[in-house]
Order: structure tokens, then sequence, then C-alpha cells
């Protein structure tokens, strides 16, 4: 479930709207309760064990890959400095070749 504001519409209709992301063609929304109930940050960690274990069996890669992980810290890592600096353009870093 997510909570939505649309600060372009008008005072008469804006404010927060609940999204529930629980539709049918969410992925793993088979191996729980019907649509309309929600799922939970616990469950991502259902989610990424079923992953882990069937890349594991079937010689997948897993994903995200840790190259992908490693470029989220690089993002993360430009935010923290851009804060640093009040706000100032911060590059991401790129990975050596």
């Amino acid at each position: 479930e997510l909570s939505f504001h649309d600060h372009t519409e008008p005072a008469t209709t804006s404010g927060f709207r609940r999204i529930l992301v629980t539709e049918p063609e969410h992925p793993y929304l088979h191996a729980w309760w019907p649509p309309g109930h929600g799922l939970g940050y616990e469950h991502t960690f259902v989610h990424q064990a079923h992953d882990l274990v069937h890349a594991l069996a079937t010689g997948e890669q897993p994903v995200p890959t840790f190259e992908d992980g490693l470029q989220v810290q690089r993002v993360l890592a430009a935010v923290e400095e851009s804060a640093e600096k009040n706000s100032v353009y911060t590059p991401v870093a790129q990975p050596v070749s």
C-alpha cells in the first residue's frame, strides 16, 4: 500500500490517496492472499529468499546483482556529499574499468 499526493491538483481535490499495490499482476501475489490485502515490509524478505534459492537451484544470476548494489551505494554517496555541500550538484562516481 502506498500513499500518494499530487501537488498539481486543485485544492478542492488534492490530498493523499491510498494505492493498493497487490493487483493480480504483482509478481509474488500468487503466494499470498487475495488482491486488496496488503503485503508488508517483512514480506520482501520472503521474496528475497525465494529469489535467491530459485537462482541457486537453476544456476541463474540473482537479480539485483552485486554490481547493481554497488551502483546504488555510489548514488547514496553522491547524495550524502551533496547534502554536506548545501545540495550542490554532485556527480555519481563511475566504475573503474
